[in-house]
């Protein structure tokens, strides 16, 4: 892209969104055409505060992410473009826009990019019905503790059978001393 000079209010734009990029943990574009501003506003409340949801030049969001070290986009920044810069849960922030696009179908994900690099739409629905963070966790903390639990009853077995086997030794020197009196 050849670098022509740009006023300074457009410098400010182009700054914010390169620093935007460059700190968000993924990045999702979208095309608006035909929503509301309510439908925008609401779309914003659902995506929660770690993520921001910004309409922007194509221009500018271009030259943003050239500047922020991104390619793979610009055949993605065509017809009225915003960005959904997530800072937070990727997941939960793909199930947002998902959920958004299926109840408002003007909405549509063109693409994005995830960990500085390129992703198609489909890529995006992925990420969406991937299941968030905190399930995993869940998922993963139960599975740790069932295995725990086998690893403690196992470790107690060998002391059962020796505590089992000195009781029936102790039983057996009685009974071998109560017979020789």
């Amino acid at each position: 892209m050849a670098d022509k000079p740009i006023r300074a209010d457009k410098a400010t734009a182009v700054a914010e969104l390169t620093e935007s990029f460059r700190n968000a943990g993924a990045t999702v574009l979208t095309e608006y055409r035909g929503l509301t501003v309510s439908q925008l506003t609401q779309l914003r409340r659902s995506l929660g505060k770690e993520t921001s949801y910004t309409v922007a030049k194509n221009t500018l969001a271009k030259r943003a992410a050239a500047d922020a070290g991104i390619s793979g986009l610009d055949e993605l920044f065509t017809g009225p473009t915003a960005l959904t810069f997530v800072s937070g849960d990727v997941v939960e922030a793909a199930k947002g826009l998902r959920d958004f696009a299926k109840a408002n179908p003007k909405l549509v994900i063109k693409g994005g990019v995830f960990e500085g690099k390129a992703i198609s739409a489909a890529e995006v629905t992925k990420l969406a019905d991937l299941e968030s963070r905190e399930v995993l966790l869940a998922k993963l903390a139960g599975a740790m503790k069932g295995n725990l639990s086998k690893a403690a009853a196992l470790f107690q077995a060998p002391l059962a059978q020796t505590a089992r086997l000195a009781a029936a030794l102790q039983d057996k020197r009685e009974k071998e001393g109560a017979e020789a009196a």
